[in-house]
C-alpha cells in the first residue's frame, strides 16, 4: 500500500497534534511514519491506516516524539551557533579586527580613567546599554517577520535567541554585581581583559541582532532546501 497525499496531511495533523510545531521536525517525522506505515500494512494486509499508524507511534516510547524534538534541538542549536561564531570571527580577522581592536582600546581607555568606586557602574550600565538595544531590536526583529503558514527550528531560533535566560541571566548577574568585575579591573591586565569580554559580548550581540536576522531567508534556503518551494 502506499500512502495517499491524504494520509500525508493526516500525519501532519497528528504530529502538530502531538506538540511538534516547527514543519522542518513534522516532516522528518512524517517520512519516518509513512515509511513504518508502508512497512507495516506490507506485512499485515488487514491493518488499517490508523492501526498502523498505532502501532509506529508506539515505538517512540511513553513521551512520544519528546526525545526526537529535544535532539533536533540540540542539533539545530548547535547550528545556529556555528552559524553565529562563523560570523563572529570575522571581526578577529583583517580587517575587521582592526574596529575590535579600537573598541576595546576606547573601553581599556575610559575604564583606567575612570576612578575607583566607578569602574563597576561603568561596566554594568554599558553592559545593560547594549543589553537593551539587543533585545528592542530582537523585538522589532520579530514583528517585521512575514507572517508564514509554517515555522521553522532555525527560524525560531534566530528570531529568539537574543531573549535567552543564558544571555539575559548574564546580563543580571553583571548589572546585579559589576565590582565583581571592576576588582579585577583594577590591574592593568585585568582591566584589558574586562574590556575584551565587553567588546566581545558586544559584537555577539550585534550579529545576533543585525547581521543574522536580515539573512534569515538564505540560512533557511541553505538548511532546508525545501523551504524555497514553501
Amino acid at each position: 500500500m502506499k500512502l495517499t497525499q491524504e494520509h500525508i496531511q493526516q500525519l501532519y495533523k497528528f504530529t502538530k497534534a502531538h506538540f511538534v510545531e516547527h514543519y522542518d521536525l513534522q516532516t522528518e517525522l512524517v517520512d519516518h511514519l509513512a515509511n513504518g506505515i508502508e512497512e507495516q500494512i506490507k506485512l499485515h494486509p488487514k491493518l488499517t491506516f490508523q492501526e498502523a499508524l498505532n502501532i509506529e507511534f508506539k515505538k517512540f516510547g511513553v513521551f512520544g516524539f519528546h526525545d526526537v524534538i529535544r535532539d533536533k534541538t540540540k542539533a539545530m542549536e548547535k547550528r545556529y551557533l556555528k552559524i553565529l561564531f562563523q560570523f563572529l570571527k570575522d571581526y578577529f580577522k583583517l580587517p575587521k579586527i582592526f574596529m575590535s581592536l579600537i573598541l576595546t582600546a576606547l573601553v581599556f581607555t575610559l575604564i583606567t580613567l575612570l576612578p575607583e568606586g566607578y569602574k563597576g557602574y561603568f561596566i554594568a550600565v554599558t553592559f545593560l546599554f547594549f543589553m537593551v538595544i539587543a533585545l528592542v531590536k530582537s523585538l522589532q526583529n520579530k514583528k517585521g517577520l512575514k507572517k508564514k503558514n509554517s515555522k521553522w527550528l532555525l527560524e525560531d531560533m534566530i528570531m529568539n535567541h537574543t531573549n535567552s535566560l543564558a544571555f539575559l541571566n548574564l546580563g543580571l548577574q553583571i548589572c546585579i554585581n559589576p565590582f565583581i568585575l571592576e576588582s579585577l579591573a583594577e590591574y592593568p591586565i585585568g582591566s584589558l581583559l574586562v574590556s575584551f569580554f565587553l567588546v566581545f559580548l558586544m559584537l555577539l550581540f550585534y550579529i545576533m541582532v543585525y547581521i543574522i536576522p536580515p539573512m534569515t531567508e538564505d540560512l533557511l534556503i541553505k538548511t532546508y532546501p525545501e523551504y524555497k518551494m514553501g
